[in-house]
């Protein structure tokens, strides 16, 4: 027997289980998981259970994927230079410089700039730049000790790549990371993603992996958003694949349009949704341009 989910009738609210109408005395709750129908209460709501379950499993799983794909069409704060406002072209590492005294990434447009005006200190908080190694862990350090999460996201980075003079020690990356994540970093989250998904200073954990991934691409992490559409990739669920890399490419990843491509001329795409990728890379690519830039070139 099927379940046929109903939340009214006739425009009266009606419990799913019982078929008492809501009113000032007897008031109904949605089934929390998938909002499809309402009960008068926890007794109603079990004896209801094995009816509801497979409609609810299914509504709440599209509800999830709503979610999912309509968030996160933004990049983050961090993607945006702090002195023009303009997002850093990707990879931001190729594109700008990582300032460890206020865990700022300023473009190399503005970083040139500001050289040009004879200003050799940090171009944001106007601080001294480091002069070693040792000077930069010191000042990261310091913002550790303030919760600042970007600063425990980036020493976590510094365990894991052996930066700075530190010895590799990824257990203690994930660790930092799972701080960074806690306090708000969505970058850690993509890290976590990644540490999940290849066993790197934990279990291997993918499922754990993708669920990192997706907190980090509905907060506008656009790797994280990729490492989604490879997931699906690999599992050949080319259409959910397409739906995430569309999303990366119009944010100004350029290894997007690869698997778009590949799906094209395999005929698992549209001509069309070729196309808008495409112009979504290059309307985001156009966004990220300005003269400061273009002189640093």
């Amino acid at each position: 027997m099927s379940c046929v989910p109903v939340a009214e009738v006739d425009g009266i609210e009606i419990c799913a289980s019982c078929g008492k109408q809501g009113s000032d005395i007897i008031k109904l709750k949605n089934c929390t998981a998938c909002h499809l129908v309402k009960y008068c209460g926890t007794d109603c709501q079990r004896a209801h259970r094995k009816l509801h379950k497979k409609a609810c499993k299914e509504r709440a799983a599209e509800l999830k994927d709503e979610q999912l794909y309509s968030q996160g069409h933004e990049r983050q704060e961090g993607d945006f230079c702090p002195i023009c406002t303009l997002p850093i072209p990707l990879p931001m590492h190729e594109h700008s410089g990582f300032m460890g005294c206020c865990m700022k990434r300023v473009c190399k447009g503005c970083n040139s700039a500001a050289k040009n005006r004879g200003m050799h200190d940090c171009p944001f908080c106007r601080a001294s730049k480091p002069k070693n190694d040792a000077d930069t862990l010191a000042m990261v350090q310091a913002r550790v000790e303030k919760k600042d999460p970007d600063a425990i996201n980036y020493l976590g980075e510094m365990y894991f790549h052996e930066k700075f003079g530190l010895q590799k020690d990824t257990q203690k990356a994930v660790a930092l990371w799972e701080e960074a994540a806690e306090l708000g970093s969505i970058r850690a989250l993509f890290n976590l993603g990644g540490s999940y998904d290849g066993g790197y200073g934990v279990q291997l954990d993918k499922a754990k992996g993708v669920e990192f991934y997706t907190k980090g691409a509905m907060q506008g992490c656009v790797l994280s958003r990729y490492a989604l559409g490879q997931e699906e990739w690999e599992k050949r669920n080319h259409e959910r694949a397409l739906r995430h890399f569309l999303i990366s490419a119009k944010m100004g990843l350029k290894a997007s349009l690869e698997p778009i491509k590949q799906m094209f001329f395999a005929g698992l795409t549209t001509k069309e949704q070729y196309a808008e990728a495409l112009k979504g890379y290059q309307d985001a690519v156009e966004e990220t341009k300005s003269h400061d830039r273009d002189e640093a070139k």
